[in-house]
């Protein structure tokens, strides 16, 4: 009785940070472009911040309560997550065109971020000064793209702002936050139920529950067929989760790991080199490549379950 009341605040929890990171998303957009941000900035720090704003929660929280392998893990696994499961079901609803911008600019990037995010954990701490370090190569991206005046891959459609946006943006921020606690609640209850590790538990089932709306953003791109917003989302996404999200925790403390963390950090660095090599062959990531990206990460959600 006590797991199948956690299953129901789990999902429960899901549906409320996937819908309020909606909320915050649209809204935070328009507030954004009434003050005069340029789309650049909106782009890649409003909306960027907004479809990770799960993860942010999630691993926020569990940062300061201590909880590393459930801070990282949840991190490390929606990029993989991201990666595999979402940018490879995307591909097979309709193969994905891509571009020289996002795999030099972007999809470079996040690799040297996943290695340099596995040498910075191989000793299984992450600390201050790292967290740092990743927060301020963040900013130093940022400033290099507005410099730059390079175009993003994000495309956004606004109809001007309502007087109650700032109300709904606080309001899905508020969501996010409350389903955040929840959601770390019950999966780590859950994770202690049935003998899980809390690194799994958050590389697993929290990572997923907090990709929904990369999942959602995502896939209603490639239906309408915007397949440079699939890719440029999910990319874009996991920069901001591993530089930003992830570098924020670790400012809030030295956060501790246990020797699971390893493999699934060479895992995702595997996972980026082989997304940045199917985004390049023809520039295109195929229903094929669609299906070997899920294959890959079901495999992974097998291994750590095994």
């Amino acid at each position: 009785m006590e797991i199948l009341k956690d299953i129901v605040i789990l999902l429960v929890s899901i549906a409320v940070i996937g819908k309020g990171a909606g909320w915050l998303v649209d809204s935070a957009a328009r507030v954004a472009e009434r003050l005069g941000t340029s789309e650049l900035v909106i782009g890649l720090t409003i909306v960027a911040f907004g479809t990770s704003a799960p993860e942010f929660g999630v691993t926020i929280l569990a940062a300061l309560r201590g909880m590393g392998d459930i801070s990282v893990g949840n991190i490390v696994g929606s990029n993989i997550f991201n990666l595999g499961f979402i940018l490879g079901g995307t591909a097979i609803v309709h193969s994905l065109k891509t571009s020289r911008i996002v795999i030099r600019r972007d999809g470079f990037f996040l690799l040297f971020g996943a290695i340099l995010l596995s040498v910075f954990l191989w000793d299984l701490v992450l600390s201050r000064i790292e967290g740092v370090i990743l927060v301020t190569l963040l900013v130093l991206y940022l400033i290099q793209l507005y410099v730059k005046k390079q175009p993003l891959e994000t495309e956004l459609t606004s109809h001007g702002m309502y007087w109650w946006d700032p109300l709904v943006l606080l309001a899905g921020l508020g969501m996010v936050l409350i389903g955040s606690h929840f959601l770390v609640e019950s999966a780590v209850t859950l994770a202690r139920l049935i003998g899980v590790s809390d690194w799994v538990i958050g590389t697993t089932i929290i990572a997923a529950g907090t990709s929904a709306p990369e999942f959602a953003t995502s896939m209603a791109a490639a239906l309408k067929s915007r397949y440079g917003m699939s890719v440029g989302n999910l990319i874009g996404s996991d920069i901001f989760n591993l530089f930003g999200v992830l570098g924020l925790a670790g400012i809030l403390g030295d956060l501790r790991l246990g020797e699971e963390a390893r493999v699934n950090l060479v895992i995702l660095s595997l996972m980026v080199v082989i997304v940045l090599l199917f985004m390049r062959t023809g520039w295109i990531v195929s229903r094929r490549e669609g299906v070997i990206l899920v294959l890959i990460g079901l495999l992974r959600w097998i291994y750590s379950f095994s």
